[in-house]
């Protein structure tokens, strides 16, 4: 199962052209901000290479709107890794730290966080930039996306601490999958990024909703599948490709080759439905800028979709085969080299 198994997707999507002036002063501020507290997890994050990921995902945002998406982008990756299956009184840690990234957005921007640690601490500074010039309908929904990824991490934790981890049916994993993929909150930061927001009325459309739906299950699934053998190397057993080898007993490459056909009918779901937006926007009677911001909002699913795909085919961080402290410390079954739960 590598992770250059390749989607044939009927779009492409631009890169940003600020990635390299962007890239430079975020990885200072990552390490400014102690998001890494060591040579080795330095080097390992830079492997990872966050920042094409931003700026494909993201390839409209200006210079230093560039700069702040890295940043964000940084602390939900670098949370994610800090579980450490050798200790799972760990489990409360997460659980308090998440539950202050939940709040964040909640409070007046730049208020002190009140769990300190480098996350918390660097998500309050980038969520006073990054809810900058949005109306309060954009930050409550952002806010309720991100809140809803946040239980979900917790709750995967709290599964792996209790010894349940891979427990989940297929049914039941795939709804999990897509709260903890984090993409609505994702394509809610497209808007920013560009500087629109799509019309409330569309966004509570039915026919929404489930683009976003699918473009999550999508992107989920594409990610278990390149990220699986980092996964099995960690004991990671939240993927669809182990979920589909233990319920349904199939041999690696059957779980690995239903999973990919999976992940192709969401796409083409998704597209059957993207075809129907014009159809939307005659029933709600929008007009052309209303329209303009629609399309806007489609792009964003699409540079995700994409944008993702592109950056995870070559991303270090899935790579199989690599003899690093980061991989040694996935052996031992800790999440990351670097401890950010602590002050």
């Amino acid at each position: 199962m590598p992770q250059d198994v390749k989607f044939d997707l009927p779009f492409t999507t631009p890169i940003s052209e600020h990635v390299e002036y962007a890239r430079a002063r975020h990885l200072r501020w990552v390490w400014d901000r102690r998001l890494v507290r060591s040579k080795e997890g330095f080097e390992e994050y830079r492997s990872w290479d966050l920042p094409q990921a931003a700026a494909r995902t993201y390839p409209h945002a200006s210079a230093e709107d560039m700069v702040v998406l890295m940043n964000w982008f940084s602390l939900a990756f670098l949370f994610d890794d800090q579980f450490d299956a050798a200790r799972p009184d760990r489990a409360d840690r997460i659980a308090d730290v998440a539950r202050e990234l939940i709040v964040t957005p909640l409070r007046p921007a730049g208020s002190t966080p009140r769990v300190d640690c480098p996350i918390t601490v660097a998500w309050a500074e980038v969520w006073a930039h990054l809810s900058e010039g949005m109306s309060l309908t954009w930050r409550t929904r952002f806010a309720a996306s991100w809140g809803r990824f946040l239980v979900a991490h917790t709750e995967e934790v709290d599964l792996a601490a209790r010894g349940l981890e891979g427990t989940l049916g297929l049914d039941e994993y795939a709804e999990f999958r897509r709260r903890t993929v984090g993409i609505h909150h994702s394509i809610d930061a497209g808007e920013r990024s560009r500087g629109f927001e799509v019309p409330a009325q569309v966004q509570a459309h039915p026919l929404m909703i489930r683009m976003r739906d699918l473009a999550a299950d999508t992107i989920g699934f594409m990610n278990d599948i390149h990220s699986f053998e980092r996964e099995k190397r960690r004991g990671d057993g939240h993927n669809l490709i182990a979920v589909l080898h233990r319920e349904r007993r199939y041999t690696w490459q059957e779980a690995a080759d239903e999973a990919f056909r999976m992940t192709t009918d969401c796409l083409d779901r998704y597209l059957e439905l993207e075809a129907q937006v014009p159809n939307m926007c005659d029933e709600l009677g929008l007009d052309e800028e209303e329209r303009s911001q629609v399309r806007m909002g489609v792009e964003a699913i699409q540079h995700w979709i994409n944008g993702n795909y592109e950056w995870a085919l070559t991303s270090g961080r899935y790579t199989a085969d690599k003899e690093t402290a980061a991989a040694a410390a996935e052996l031992a079954g800790k999440g990351s080299v670097d401890d950010l739960l602590t002050v």
